[in-house]
Order: C-alpha cells, then sequence, then structure tokens
C-alpha cells in the first residue's frame, strides 16, 4: 500500500499546476521541457517514498522524507521564476504604492523605525534575512521536543501556505517596490541591507510579488508550531514576533508592497484554516 504524506501531496499538486502553467504560458521551450521532466521525476519520486515507507524495513528513508521538503522549498520559489514573462504594465505597483505611501508617510511608520537612529532598521533587516532559515527551525523544533508524528501536519500548513502564494505570481505580474521606485520612499541604507539587496538580487524572481512569499512562509510557520505545540508556547511565540518583524521589514526596507505583505498573511491565515479542517475530517 503506498503511504504519502501531505507534504508530498501539496507538493506533487503544485509541480502539476506549474507542469500546466509552463505547457501553455509562452516560454522558451527548453525551460517548458526542463519544467516538465523535473516535475514529473519529482512526483515519481514520490511514489518510490510513498511505496518505501517505515512498514516495509526503509527506516532511514523515513527520516529522510522529514528533510527533504526544505530544498523543494527553494526550488518551488525558483521554478515560478523560470516563468517570468516581460512585463511593463504597472498598474498593479502604482495601485499598491498609494497604501505604501499612506502607511510610511502619513501614519509615521517610516518615522517610527527610524526614531532610535539605525537600531530598528538593523533588526528588520536581520529578521528579513533569518526567513531562509524559517523551514530549517520548524524542523528542529519538532525533533527537539521529540514530536516527528506531528512534524508533516505543521509541513501541511506552511507548505499551504507557501506554495499557494507561488502559485498565484503567474496571476499578479508585479516588481519590488525598491525596483518600480528605485528613488523613492527608501530606507536607511546599511551593511544588513546590503546583503539582503545581494540576496534577493541575485536570486530572486521576476514574476510577481503579490503575494508575499515571505510573509506567507514566515506566518504559516509561526502558525503551525503554535497549532501542533501548544504544550511547548516559545516556539511559536518567536517565531509569530519573527514573522512579524519580516512583514514591517519587507514594508520598510521595500522588499514588497503592503498589499503583498497582507496578502501573504492571508494566505497564511488560509492554510491554517484549511489544513486543521483536513486533518480533523
Amino acid at each position: 500500500m503506498l503511504r504519502f504524506r501531505r507534504s508530498e501531496l501539496f507538493f506533487s499538486a503544485y509541480f502539476l499546476y506549474m507542469i500546466g502553467v509552463a505547457w501553455f504560458r509562452p516560454i522558451a521551450p527548453e525551460i517548458r521541457t526542463l519544467v516538465v521532466t523535473l516535475n514529473l521525476s519529482l512526483i515519481l519520486w514520490f511514489f518510490l517514498f510513498a511505496w518505501a515507507n517505515k512498514e516495509r524495513g526503509f527506516v532511514m528513508l523515513d527520516h529522510v522524507r522529514d528533510f527533504y521538503p526544505l530544498p523543494l522549498i527553494l526550488l518551488a520559489f525558483r521554478e515560478v521564476g523560470w516563468m517570468a514573462l516581460p512585463h511593463t504594465s504597472r498598474a498593479f505597483e502604482l495601485y499598491w504604492v498609494k497604501w505604501d505611501r499612506i502607511l510610511l508617510g502619513d501614519w509615521g511608520l517610516r518615522r517610527a523605525v527610524e526614531s532610535l537612529g539605525p537600531v530598528l532598521p538593523n533588526i528588520l533587516e536581520f529578521s528579513y534575512l533569518l526567513v531562509y532559515g524559517i523551514p530549517v527551525y520548524l524542523v528542529a523544533v519538532f525533533y527537539h521536543h521529540r514530536q516527528r508524528a506531528r512534524l508533516d501536519d505543521a509541513y501541511s500548513i506552511l507548505l499551504f501556505g507557501t506554495l499557494t502564494t507561488y502559485a498565484l505570481y503567474p496571476l499578479f505580474p508585479s516588481e519590488p517596490p525598491r525596483t518600480v521606485f528605485p528613488t523613492a520612499d527608501l530606507p536607511m541604507m546599511s551593511s544588513l541591507r546590503l546583503l539582503n539587496l545581494w540576496i534577493v538580487g541575485g536570486y530572486g524572481i521576476h514574476t510577481s510579488v503579490f503575494p508575499s512569499g515571505h510573509s506567507a512562509a514566515a506566518f504559516s510557520a509561526a502558525f503551525a508550531v503554535m497549532k501542533l505545540l501548544p504544550e511547548k508556547p516559545w516556539p511559536g511565540r518567536i517565531l509569530l514576533i519573527l514573522a512579524t518583524l519580516i512583514a514591517v521589514a519587507t514594508v520598510y526596507g521595500r522588499y514588497h508592497f503592503a498589499a503583498d505583505t497582507v496578502a501573504g498573511l492571508f494566505m497564511a491565515l488560509l492554510a491554517l484554516a484549511v489544513t486543521v479542517g483536513w486533518r480533523r475530517r
């Protein structure tokens, strides 16, 4: 009997969706071939994992299944970047930036962040940098507290929020405010900001920024730990604080529009509601 984990089902649904996008999207033929071949191979790999479960004696492979979603999250992000098409319309960005300027200027978010000089801007930039380690932290928390049995449920929340966000990117072609409006609403410069700009400049994608993947992933992880590890409240609280700092950093640092960040939070809440309901059934 095949025993799939829900994380594998989420990835399979996402990779099949990306095959559909690649098939109908006017992208280079070699990219289309790569997406179809790679994604079908990964889905076949899930079938192998589902067959070689621990009941058949593959105990070590059972632990491998706890960790292989980590690089696949990065692959899912990069893959949607391969689907980027040239877009000259700035309709989304011009609409979203109006809310940012109200938030940053009229409501005083920038003044509040910079009220202590470089202290808070650096905290926000450091928090933004930590987002890449959040999935690893999530796995470590469940391993540390000897709750491996709950890890797949946690992955379900994280992956639903994150992969659904990535799946929406082809529908909202857009660029981040730091590139569309390079001289407006600029934050305080620092070494940490230069590092973050180097990372997003070299490894970011140009498909979309809506919803914010940073916000969706951070809040999804926080909600997963808080919901599934209630007897150990501090790991979830730490993640929730970090997710909030990341959300503020995305807007203040001009990595995302405020609309992106709010949409990312909504995707995380939706992930929590859907996966918890699925778990109860």
